[in-house]
């Protein structure tokens, strides 16, 4: 679904205000809504990268953004960006896909913010396909193991938050 938990949002912001630089450039992957641009767009130069097209006048996200760029990040060189934010992104991506675009995200220095529901089966949503979940089975412990280079920064019963730094 375009939106996210609502879950440590607050305590998201007061860390990366107080963790990253003012002038660093982020790109939020699949803003749907636009949750993080709302959240962190006043303090930071912020595109998007949205790849369902429809979300860009649904949610007016031109008006939330520097830039939306139509695309999947799969493909995407994300080389001029210094933080990624991956809100509900990780989840929509094959296993070992997500698997190297954390690795690929990694090896190019750039710091990461991934946030994932854990134990939660989506389908087609809204007739977006790219909704649906490719990772139902995420827990705590499954991602640590999928991508060990991360590290917990937030987490309930339904939803965690790790970054890479």
């Amino acid at each position: 679904m375009p939106y996210s938990s609502t879950a440590f949002k607050e305590e998201i912001k007061r860390h990366i205000l107080a963790n990253i630089p003012a002038h660093t450039k982020m790109l939020d992957v699949g803003p749907g809504a636009g949750t993080y641009g709302l959240l962190l767009g006043p303090y930071f130069s912020m595109d998007g990268l949205e790849i369902h097209e429809p979300y860009v006048d649904k949610f007016k996200l031109n008006s939330v953004y520097n830039k939306i760029i139509i695309g999947n990040i799969l493909a995407f060189d994300f080389t001029g960006y210094d933080y990624i934010i991956m809100g509900d992104i990780l989840e929509h991506i094959p296993k070992y896909e997500a698997m190297n675009l954390v690795d690929r995200i990694n090896s190019a220095g750039k710091k990461c913010l991934i946030a994932v529901p854990y134990l939660y089966e989506q389908g087609e949503y809204d007739g977006n396909v790219h909704e649906i979940h490719h990772q139902p089975d995420l827990t705590h412990e499954i991602f640590l193991e999928r991508y060990p280079s991360m590290h917990l920064l937030y987490k309930d019963e339904g939803y965690g938050y790790y970054i890479n730094y």
